[in-house]
């Protein structure tokens, strides 16, 4: 069994540079690379800046739409705006297509459609997906998003987090129901999470759609700590049953370990990962 990396704080970068909008993007970096909201005197104290001078800062990055306040009125995550940015950089990678090539090796040697994800706040959002040729499959195109809680890679991603940072992306409170195989009581979906950590690869039998399953494992992140990456097989279940899709687990942990020497070859975008999460 292979266990999920667990989270670990990331080191946030110094506020400096030659210009003004070059500090305010030194302060996005270090906002970005946060998995909680922070606050103005928390970053008064992370950074040693004078309170008013970040307190201008982040007017100036709220007013542009790049943070937003969050409903306490003292916290700060990202804005819409640049989980845009993040989520077309995302899709739109030079990296492209390597990953494609990836993926179009793993859906032939498995017959089956195979895609590339992220997390996007409470929400899989597909990077890339090659489609098999059999005449019964579900579409879904590069830019589609799903349910965090219900599906394959969102559960990956959630293993990852502290119980709060999973409050914080999905909400308190039963989860909602898509299929009678949906998991929505908190409490199992915990059970389910440690389950997903201890044999590091997750299953979406019929719970999200039905007659749909997926298994999917992380693409190995380079530090080797937290991954936003996940690589999927889907098939109809009268096709490949959850059962049958842990026999593929060999081949589909050997094409995520290509995929992750892909991205290594590829500049480091550290910051887009961390905002997409958000």
């Amino acid at each position: 069994m292979e266990e999920l990396p667990r989270n670990e704080d990331a080191q946030a970068p110094r506020i400096d540079g030659d210009t003004p909008t070059m500090r305010l993007m030194a302060l996005l970096e270090v906002i970005a690379s946060k998995d909680e909201f922070v606050t103005l005197q928390g970053l008064v104290e992370e950074t040693g800046l004078p309170k008013p001078t970040l307190h201008r800062m982040l007017h100036q990055l709220e007013s542009a739409r790049l943070l937003q306040r969050e409903h306490d009125g003292r916290s700060y995550g990202t804005g819409a705006r640049l989980r845009r940015l993040a989520e077309n950089l995302l899709l739109n990678d030079t990296a492209h297509g390597a990953r494609r090539a990836v993926l179009r090796r793993l859906k032939d040697e498995v017959g089956e459609s195979c895609n590339i994800t992220a997390l996007s706040g409470g929400d899989v959002l597909y990077l890339d997906r090659v489609e098999t040729a059999a005449p019964l499959r579900f579409y879904l195109h590069p830019g589609s998003r799903v349910p965090a809680h219900c599906s394959a890679s969102g559960k990956l991603f959630l293993a990852q987090m502290t119980p709060a940072q999973r409050t914080r992306v999905l909400g308190s409170g039963p989860l909602q129901r898509y299929t009678p195989n949906t998991i929505t009581d908190p409490e199992a979906f915990e059970r389910e999470l440690e389950r997903v950590r201890a044999d590091g690869y997750a299953l979406d039998d019929e719970e999200f759609l039905p007659g749909l399953v997926c298994i999917a494992v992380l693409v190995p992140a380079a530090d080797g700590g937290r991954s936003n990456m996940g690589l999927a097989v889907q098939a109809p279940i009268m096709r490949l049953t959850a059962s049958q899709a842990v026999g593929l687990l060999p081949v589909l942990r050997e094409a995520a370990r290509d995929l992750a020497a892909t991205e290594q070859r590829q500049q480091a975008r550290p910051a887009v990962a961390a905002i997409a999460q958000t």
